[in-house]
This record gives C-alpha cells, structure tokens and sequence, in this order.
C-alpha cells in the first residue's frame, strides 16, 4: 500500500538525471521522500538509481528496469511514476522525423486516456495524467534560444509543486486528463486540453 496521510512517499522518476527529473529528485528527497531515478546515467542525489542500459530493444530496457525496481521496492508499493524523461531538438513538418514524433505523441495521449479507463489495470485510486508544457526553461533551452522571451518558459518549480500537489491529492485533475502547462509573461496556467 501507498503512503498514508504524514508517511514518506516513495516515488520513481523515469529521466531522473534530466534537467525537470533532477528538480524533482531533489524537491522529493527535500521533503524526505525515497526516490528511485531512472535514466541513461545515474543520479547520485535520488535514494536509488536504475542506470538504463542503452541497447536497441526497448523491451529488453523494460525487462531490465522492471528487474531492478522490483529488487529495489520488494514488496513496497509507489505513490507516484513520473515519466519526465525528454528533449526537445526544432524541426518542422518536413523533417522526416517529425511524423514519428507527432505520432508519439500522440499515443501517449491516448495511453494515458486509456489507462485512466474501467479495467486498464491501473490500481484503485490511482490517476493517469499527461502535462503539455510549451516550453520549459532548462539550462539547455537558454543555450540554444539565448534570445527568447524566457517569461514565456514554464519554470520547471511550478512543474515540481504540480506534481507533487497530484501525488497528495492536491487538486489533482481526473485520470485520463491532458493538462496544457502555458507560461505567458511569467504566470504559468494549467488548463485541460478537452472540455
């Protein structure tokens, strides 16, 4: 079972080691949290690390990661799975690429939709929530935009106290829901994506 009400929590942070899963590394393990990161490279500040190897199956990554968590966790139960785990590099429509990365995307929509679904396998009381930044700002970001509008990136702390109010069950959106995260001159707003 969960953490109850006052216990510490125990969170996985799949990309971990990246610019918004390290905030959240750090921010959770602040308020004396265990927390497990997930990437290509460890995070020494995380309670665990699970240092994905780099091989062209995914599905030996997920057998490789499912492993470790399970000798990590035992019979423990999480409070919360973030997937932060990213990057962005600009193209266009014309960028072959492109196609596959709107479908991704896509499909991520609808993974979460239907997690959030009678019967998906998703345990009582939990939630499936996708958050669609525009742009967050990152020391990357700043490097490669050094002209941009910066008050219209989304602080990654806004991020991490939004997630963290959702695993408390601080006015947290229904599962299933895609919340737009839209940052103009310095005030960021959520708003789910469907009405």
């Amino acid at each position: 079972m969960a953490a109850a009400a006052g216990e510490a929590r125990r969170v996985l942070v799949y990309g971990g080691r990246g610019a918004l899963g390290s905030r959240c590394v750090l921010a959770f393990r602040a308020c004396n949290w265990w927390v497990a990161s997930i990437d290509v490279v460890e995070n020494e500040d995380a309670s665990a690390s699970v240092v994905v190897k780099m091989t062209d199956s995914f599905t030996e990554q997920a057998d490789q990661v499912t492993a470790e968590i399970g000798k990590l966790l035992g019979e423990e139960k999480v409070d919360a799975i973030l997937c932060v785990a990213g990057g962005w590099a600009g193209g266009n429509a014309k960028s072959k690429w492109m196609i596959g990365y709107g479908m991704a995307k896509g499909a991520v929509h609808q993974l979460c939709q239907s997690l959030a679904g009678k019967n998906s396998g998703m345990p009582p009381g939990s939630a499936a929530i996708a958050v669609l930044p525009v742009t967050l700002d990152t020391p990357a970001n700043r490097k490669s935009m050094p002209e941009a509008d910066f008050r219209s990136w989304t602080p990654l702390e806004f991020l991490v106290e939004t997630f963290r109010d959702w695993i408390t069950e601080k006015n947290r959106p229904r599962s299933g829901s895609l919340i737009k995260v839209v940052t103009t001159e310095g005030k960021t707003e959520l708003t789910p994506a469907y009405s």
